[in-house]
């Protein structure tokens, strides 16, 4: 993934108010997962959490979520993102 893309996506997971959902390849066992995630910090209330991610580099190979189905912090590897979009609605 490129640098813009990732860019992209932390703003998206940051700013949309209904969540991102990431389509990615996991590492150890390359399923397929597909994960409804944020960084917003209205959705990580509603959660019950008050810990934010203050920021996250582009360069970094890392992204750092908040996954909504599984209700727990997680991360995935940027270049294993198939696709990401916005949430409609949660």
């Amino acid at each position: 993934m490129e640098k813009s893309e990732k860019q992209r996506l932390i703003e998206a997971l940051t700013q949309s108010q209904t969540g991102v959902e990431v389509t990615f390849k996991k590492i150890t066992t390359e399923e397929i997962r597909v994960m409804p995630c944020t960084l917003h910090p209205d959705i990580l209330k509603k959660n019950g959490i008050d810990t934010t991610v203050e920021s996250q580099r582009p360069e970094s190979a890392q992204i750092v979520c908040w996954c909504i189905d599984k209700a727990a912090w997680r991360s995935f590897i940027a270049d294993t993102v198939i696709s990401w979009k916005i949430i409609d609605s949660i």
